[in-house]
């Protein structure tokens, strides 16, 4: 079950693939035409693919320094939990003292 949507995806890939070699066999157009806009269309993509992994990368180191900051604020608050509880321990331990004499 777990190689369904690999397998799914490969299929609607090479299907798509296939209609579109089917599709540029029976177009009207001159071969050269066809070619000129296959072309541009796959420059195209391939500047907007270019962009979005460049976009991508941004968010990747943002997402980064904000995970960085993330677990400094976290490293603040646990040191800050631990002095908070070994003041109240020693409180308590003042406290005993003090009803004891």
């Amino acid at each position: 079950m777990s190689n369904f949507p690999k397998g799914f995806i490969l299929g609607l890939i090479s299907g798509s693939a296939v209609g579109s070699l089917i599709a540029l066999l029976y177009a009207p157009d001159k071969g050269a035409n066809t070619r000129d806009k296959i072309s541009y269309r796959l420059n195209n993509y391939i500047d907007e693919l270019s962009q979005l992994i460049d976009r991508l990368q941004h968010e990747n180191s943002f997402v980064s320094d904000a995970k960085k900051e993330g677990d400094q604020v976290v490293e603040e608050a646990q040191k800050r939990a631990e002095d908070l509880i070994s003041e109240a321990e020693k409180l308590l331990e003042n406290i005993g003292d003090s009803r004891k004499k």
